[in-house]
């Protein structure tokens, strides 16, 4: 049985999916949209889906994030590690980040300049 939360993403079906993360191209912008939660268990597909992402030589990326319910610190450094791959003049915006992201790149990432967070 589909999720209600998973009903309405765009394309259909998801680009990566791993036990509890999904992720989707986002339609109208270069970037993905993730759902569930991002842990040890999910980690190889978030960072084979953040790896495609990083790819993309468009000047702004996008992450939304408004369906994770929970990123650990490995997602949280394997989103750290791709934006440090990109080039200066291209960044990652994260959309509604979940509890806690913004706090964990304050402390670890402080001088990370290739990630903007935008609450809602």
């Amino acid at each position: 049985m589909e999720s209600p939360r998973h009903r309405d993403w765009p394309h259909g079906q998801p680009q990566h999916t791993a036990a509890d993360l999904q992720v989707f191209p986002l339609p109208d912008r270069p970037g993905v949209r993730a759902a569930g939660e991002v842990t040890l268990t999910t980690l190889t597909e978030w960072e084979r889906a953040l790896d495609q992402l990083v790819r993309r030589r468009e000047g702004a990326l996008y992450v939304e994030l408004s369906a994770v319910t929970f990123i650990d610190v490995a997602g949280a450094s394997a989103l750290a590690l791709a934006a440090q791959r990109l080039p200066a003049d291209q960044h990652i915006h994260l959309d509604a980040p979940p509890f806690g992201l913004q706090r964990m790149f304050d402390m670890f990432w402080p001088d990370l300049l290739t990630i903007e967070m935008v609450a809602r």
